[in-house]
């Protein structure tokens, strides 16, 4: 039986059209600056940001971080979202690398408040560790894809700037946020110091990541990347497939939020299921009501031909992207009412 993968975005396999602009993509040393396609995507990706330069590195999780060094430094912190990607899923890298602190507070909805930046910010005092950065989600993923509203990111970056912090945004799914609210993607991070996106996940190509900001700081950031292990070489085999999705894939973004609206409206009419508000890509549904354990539900969809990810002991999220159609939405949806329908 062939399975139906809801786990991730990260899970699609290149398109023909991306497998052929790989294979004949021009290529240099980028460790030397001289690769051009690595250079061609840097250039259009900061253009797309709005900002004056970008790096490109392996994954999201080197571009957060890259990011977080070129703002804070050891012994100071940076404020986060309990949920985030950065707090949870790194590794405890801004600890280990760079000897930062995250502080976590509990935005609403993943979402950090004006109120929580001034709440947390520190006078001069030798027992404190002084707060110097905030970093933001946008898309929000542990929150089902929230999609940060420009009122919502005034508020945040305008407590940081009247507090002289710096703000990173972690913008895995920044395009996801853009094609949400029909925007250009630099109308959520050109206000940021350092934004990362990810070019793996959404756009659908099989590596890669980037950060973007001043050229100082990028400049700063490729010495960065080479001490963490990210010089390429001949990168442009895998940047010409982020190349590619960037520019045919993002106006596609649509159609997957579109799936994922379809598929929460089904799960809202299975008997107590509470299904989070949906504003992009992720779908997650909360067990709790019905006392069920996710692990245990996940691998009741396997069974029946869908492959989504338990989050937490009570949460399920499914993930639409490139390789799903709406014949594929349909049996996700079949197999749901199937397995929870009574």
């Amino acid at each position: 039986m062939s399975m139906v993968d809801l786990r991730s975005d990260t899970v699609t396999r290149p398109t023909p059209a991306m497998r052929r602009a790989m294979a004949d993509a021009p290529v240099g040393d980028d460790v030397y600056g001289e690769d051009p396609t690595i250079r061609a995507l840097e250039d259009e990706t900061a253009s797309l940001l709005g900002h004056e330069a970008a790096l490109f590195v392996p994954s999201g999780t080197m571009a957060n971080q890259i990011g977080l060094a070129l703002l804070a430094h050891s012994g100071t912190e940076v404020l986060v979202d309990k949920d985030s990607h950065i707090m949870n899923f790194e590794g405890g890298a801004a600890a280990a690398l760079w000897g930062i602190t995250l502080r976590a507070v509990a935005g609403p909805g993943g979402r950090i408040t004006r109120e929580q930046v001034c709440a947390h910010v520190k006078g001069v005092d030798e027992h404190i560790a002084p707060l110097t950065a905030v970093a933001i989600e946008n898309t929000h993923n542990r929150h089902a894809g929230a999609v940060w509203t420009f009122e919502e990111l005034a508020a945040c970056f305008g407590a940081a700037r009247d507090n002289n912090l710096n703000v990173h945004m972690d913008g895995a799914r920044l395009w996801n946020a853009a094609a949400a609210l029909s925007v250009p993607p630099s109308a959520f991070s050109a206000q940021a110091d350092t934004v990362s996106v990810c070019f793996s996940k959404g756009l659908g190509a099989p590596v890669g990541s980037a950060v973007a900001s001043s050229r100082a700081r990028i400049a700063r950031g490729r010495f960065l990347r080479k001490r963490l292990g990210g010089g390429m070489r001949q990168g442009g085999i895998i940047a010409a497939g982020a190349l590619y999705a960037l520019r045919h894939h993002r106006e596609r973004l649509v159609e997957d939020h579109a799936r994922a609206a379809r598929l929460a409206a089904c799960l809202r009419e299975l008997p107590d299921l509470d299904v989070l508000p949906v504003e992009s890509n992720i779908v997650i549904v909360d067990l709790t009501r019905r006392g069920l354990d996710a692990p245990r539900e996940s691998d009741r969809l396997r069974e029946v031909g869908v492959l989504a990810h338990d989050v937490s002991p009570r949460r399920i999220r499914f993930v639409t992207h490139l390789e799903i159609g709406d014949g594929d939405l349909d049996r996700a949806m079949n197999a749901a009412r199937s397995v929870w329908g009574a």
